[in-house]
């Protein structure tokens, strides 16, 4: 199996067709729904969700980390990275705009059915970056 994993990070960070074309690009590669970290969302969930994260980030970049593809799984990290011009919502809140650079390293471990993702556990190293950005302050230990 050879999954289009820069089609699908190309459809998180780059500008989205009109809402019933961007339903109709997610649905090529989720199921609808798709089961994220336990979650269902639809494909206009998806839609928002990817419209969200593009207002978060100015000239997004997207780096393939490594990539493991096995039977029906596939090991996605990556790193998307630009200035954060847009809020981002995290586990420790919503961080306002900041003009910084903003850099998360992302993991995806997703199970593909008949083509498409069915199923999404995914993790972001959102400690690391709110720290870079000085959002939150790390206590060292003594």
């Amino acid at each position: 199996m050879a999954f289009d994993v820069d089609g699908l990070l190309h459809l998180w960070t780059s500008p989205l067709p009109p809402p019933g074309e961007a339903e109709a690009a997610f649905r090529t590669f989720y199921t609808d729904p798709v089961r994220v970290n336990g979650t269902l969302f639809t494909a206009s969930d998806l839609v928002a969700r990817a419209a969200a994260m593009q207002a978060t980030f100015e000239d997004p970049e997207r780096e393939v980390l490594d990539l493991v593809e096995t039977g029906d799984k596939v090991a996605l990290a990556f790193r998307m990275r630009g200035k954060q011009v847009g809020p981002l919502a995290t586990s420790a809140g919503q961080l306002p705009p900041t003009g910084r650079l903003l850099d998360l390293r992302i993991i995806d471990i997703l199970t593909i059915t008949d083509g498409r993702i069915s199923n999404v556990w995914m993790t972001a190293d959102e400690l690391g970056a709110l720290n870079a950005l000085g959002a939150v302050t790390l206590i060292q230990p003594t």
